[in-house]
This record gives C-alpha cells, structure tokens and sequence, in this order.
C-alpha cells in the first residue's frame, strides 16, 4: 500500500442561503482534524454554493472528457486533484438536493476508484434517505461508497445554527474520515490504472508510469531488495541503492526519467534514463525477486531506450563486473563492454536503435 498523502475533498451540498451545511461541514472539519494529522489526510474544502454550476450544460458527454465550458474545467481539476470525499448533504423530499446530483453528472473518470463517506442532516430521517439516494448515482460512477456514516437530527444535534458536543457524533465523524482515508490508499492502484499516460505493463495486471519524488519510500523498499543480490556477487557493501535515504532518493526521481512498473500498488519494476551530452544513460534497472524469469527486466530496458533516437548517438549503463545475469542480459540486448573494469564497475554501451528495431526486437 502506497505511503503517499491522502487528498479528501470535503464537499459541502446545500446551496439554500443560510443553510445549516457550512456548520455542519466546519463541525466535521474540526472534529476530524487531529486524525487527519495522524492520518496523514489533507482536507480540501468545498462548496457548491460557490462553484455555482449551472444545470449541466455541456454539449458532450461527460464520458468523453471534454469539457468547453471553465465552470466545468474547474469542477474537474478540483475533483481529479483528490483521492476521496467526504460529502455533507441534507435531505430534500426524501432525496439528495438536486445540487449534488447536477454536480456527480457533470463528471465522468475523474470520479473512479475513489471513496466517498456522507455526513448527513435532517429531521426525521436524519439526511439517512438523501444519502441512500445518493448512493445509487454514485456507485455507477465507480465511486466506492464507506460504510461509516454521520447522520444528524437537527433536532438533536444543532442548537444556535452550530453542531452541539456529543460523544456519539463526535466519534463517528473520525471513523468517516478513517474508512474513507484506508479506502483511498487500497482503491489507488485503480485509478492510476486507469489514469491517463498509464501503460498497460508486461505482468497481467501490471501497469507502467513516470516516477515521482512522492514514490521514493516504494523505491527505496525495491531498491534494498535488489541490490542485496548484487552486494553478494560482487562481495561489496559499497552499493549506493544499499544506503540512499529517503531525501537522496528523491533528489534523484526529480533529475531522471524513471519509469514504474506497478501491480496492486507495489513497485515491481523501474529503470531510469538522463541524458549527459549526446549520451542516454541508463540505470537502476529493478525487478522485484518474485518476478523475475518473466521478460520484465527486458521490457523495461527496451522501453527506456524506445524514445532515445534521433536525440541521442549512444546508450550506456554500468553493472558490476561480477553480475553474470545482468551482463548476459544487456549483451544479448546489443551492448558491447567498454574496457576493462574499473573498481569492480564495468560499463557497456551502443549505438541508440531506431524506435522501431526496438519494438520489434
């Protein structure tokens, strides 16, 4: 499971002037705010009363992911930017207000693998009837609805336009935020699946994308295993992937491409490229022990190298002098060792292939 923040939007519903949901949602927002921290959970607060959509009106369809109107690239940026919700809604005649439904249709894949938990509030149902509502349009969606839920009689919980302390909301509202926030971490390998620029990878069930800083603790983790292995063939410890931290990891997920093979949010595979001169190099080619034997290692070699030509003349990597299964592997992928060793090191390079005689190989 990923280590990465979680981004929850709480979403505030009612648009009705003096409505009770902006003291609801700040009520929730405080409550919740020393497990966010614990969490690791920023809260992203929205309202619709001020985004103001209008009834949809765009032309498209929502699935299409074309967007003309700027309300609705708004609407879309705040959504996509988050791995969940948190809504509070009232109920209206035995429904969810119409603002919410106008503003779930508005979207398609930016909603997918994310979970949504409901605060509601009302009289005699306590909202429960709006979020049962809500909870038929959001599960088509692909919006993945938590089973913990606030639901607040006004009657009971509001005195003076403000949520009254009681233990009995007071500690259902973090368990909302807990279930939405271990939700988010497990759906995450969904959504970058289904991301945009994320490549279908070798394993079934894998997927390939761009490394960033923010993946750096799962880097660490592959990289530790890995060179283990090649500390023993090489009868050294003085390994760099053996002793980078965190931060030094991340400095350098800034200045190369890396790119990530993932399956179910593990890091199963990465290799990295930058460019020095008219030269690619190559690096920290990874494959976690387990699958191995599986062409990963050469699909992640040929992919980095697909994109170098015309931009550059040569390709060139380095292994240990004593790392027999990388050395048959790069010779028989074409590259040739330049000189002796050095320090245990032994460096090989090409010429850079066209795209295409990599992809065919």
């Amino acid at each position: 499971m990923s280590t990465n923040p979680v981004r929850v939007m709480l979403l505030t519903c009612s648009t009705r002037p003096g409505a009770l949901g902006p003291a609801v949602a700040e009520w929730f927002g405080r409550t919740v705010a020393p497990d966010a921290a614990r969490l690791g959970v920023e809260l992203v607060p929205v309202s619709l009363a001020d985004l103001a959509l209008p009834l949809l009106d765009e032309e498209e369809h929502p699935s299409s992911g074309v967007y003309r109107e700027a309300h609705t690239r708004r609407w879309s940026a705040l959504v996509d930017a988050v791995d969940g919700f948190v809504v509070v809604t009232p109920e209206y005649n035995f429904g969810m207000p119409a603002t919410l439904k106008n503003a779930l249709d508005y979207l398609g894949r930016e909603w997918a693998w994310k979970p949504i938990g409901f605060v509601s509030y009302g009289n005699t149902s306590a909202g429960t009837r709006s979020v049962q509502h809500a909870k038929q349009v959001v599960t088509t969606l692909r919006l993945v609805p938590a089973g913990a839920t606030v639901a607040l009689r006004i009657g009971d919980a509001v005195e003076d336009g403000r949520v009254r302390p009681d233990a009995r909301w007071d500690g259902a509202a973090p368990r909302v935020l807990h279930e939405v926030a271990r939700l988010a971490q497990a759906l995450r390998p969904l959504r970058e699946a289904a991301a945009d620029g994320a490549d279908e990878g070798p394993v079934p069930g894998s997927y390939v994308r761009r490394l960033t800083p923010r993946d750096a603790a799962e880097v660490v983790v592959l990289q530790r295993c890995c060179w283990v292995e090649e500390a023993l063939a090489n009868d050294t410890l003085a390994l760099a992937p053996l002793h980078e931290t965190l931060g030094d990891v991340r400095r350098w997920l800034s200045d190369w491409d890396v790119t990530g093979l993932w399956r179910d949010g593990r890091l199963l595979g990465m290799v990295r490229t930058r460019r020095e001169g008219t030269e690619a190099h190559v690096g920290r080619l990874a494959v976690a022990p387990d699958v191995r034997g599986a062409g990963v290692g050469r699909w992640l070699l040929r992919r980095a190298q697909a994109g170098l030509a015309p931009r550059y003349e040569r390709v060139v990597l380095s292994t240990g002098a004593r790392s027999e299964r990388n050395l048959r592997l790069y010779e028989s992928e074409g590259f040739a060792r330049q000189g002796d060793a050095v320090d245990g090191v032994v460096r090989l390079g090409k010429p850079v292939p066209p795209p295409s005689a990599v992809l065919a190989s």
